[in-house]
């Protein structure tokens, strides 16, 4: 099997970085415009195929993952579309906010021919085998579905979605990854206004998130099971609670995460 990644940038790295960790049987070769980050990648994975001619790299590949900007998503198809063969070669972007019945616009060659295509949305933490990523495909084949989400599994998690779900999901995980340290960031701050130090507050959050989700994994309960728990009429953890619940504190997620599949 030979996967071809069109972009080195921070989404085309982590999923070669990925890919070469977890996959076994699998050839990676990524093409990018400049060589400083190819050479980076190249170092760290000697493995890795490299090369500047996008028209090169997906030659041969039986996945093309078009890792690059929205905006440089068309110019891209164009270089590489005569040395596309859709009768062997399945299509994989993930470039967020470009949707199939564009990329369908710019894949279709004579005669109406399009090939397997794929909507795939991971997040940053794929870098560290923990991602979370959406899959959705048009005009593929089972064998395709089940082989695309194994390779995404192996790095995290992945869940095969409609489209219509891909922008709900990139708020929810992808922008979620910055929300979630958003909260990160404002613990730190109140555990250094209590007396701690920065770095002894990070590892104090950090390890009060390990531990909470430890607790939802080995018990399989719902948050707000295991928040009863530890709240006791009266109590200090009530307390707080009640003070972050008049700051807007579940309202304020519930609203960036509609905002931010706004358009």
């Amino acid at each position: 099997m030979k996967i071809a990644i069109i972009g080195a940038g921070n989404m085309g790295s982590a999923i070669a970085r990925g890919l070469v960790r977890t996959a076994q049987g699998i050839d990676v070769i990524v093409s990018n415009p400049s060589a400083g980050k190819l050479d980076t990648l190249k170092k760290e994975f000697p493995q890795i195929e490299i090369t500047t001619d996008n028209g090169m790299a997906v030659k041969g590949a039986d996945f093309v993952f078009l890792a690059v900007k929205p905006w440089k998503m068309e110019e891209v198809i164009a270089e590489i579309k005569p040395a596309l063969n859709y009768n062997k070669q399945v299509i994989v972007s993930v470039a967020g906010g470009v949707g199939s019945e564009s990329l369908d616009g710019w894949l279709v060659k004579e005669g109406g021919l399009l090939p397997q295509l794929y909507i795939v949305i991971p997040n940053t933490a794929i870098a560290t085998l923990c991602g979370m990523t959406f899959i959705s495909g048009k005009r593929t084949v089972q064998s395709s579905d089940v082989y695309l989400t194994s390779l995404f599994d192996a790095m995290g998690k992945a869940m095969m979605v409609p489209e219509k779900l891909i922008p709900a999901g990139t708020s929810l995980a992808s922008c979620g990854i910055a929300y979630a340290l958003q909260y990160i960031n404002a613990s730190m701050q109140g555990g250094s206004e209590l007396g701690f130090s920065h770095s002894q507050a990070l590892e104090i959050v950090m390890q009060t998130m390990r531990g909470a989700l430890s607790v939802l994994e080995a018990g399989g309960a719902e948050p707000q099971t295991e928040i009863d728990r530890v709240t006791t009429p009266g109590g200090l953890t009530l307390r707080g609670l009640e003070a972050m619940r008049e700051g807007g504190f579940s309202q304020s997620i519930i609203e960036g995460l509609h905002a931010s599949i706004k358009k």
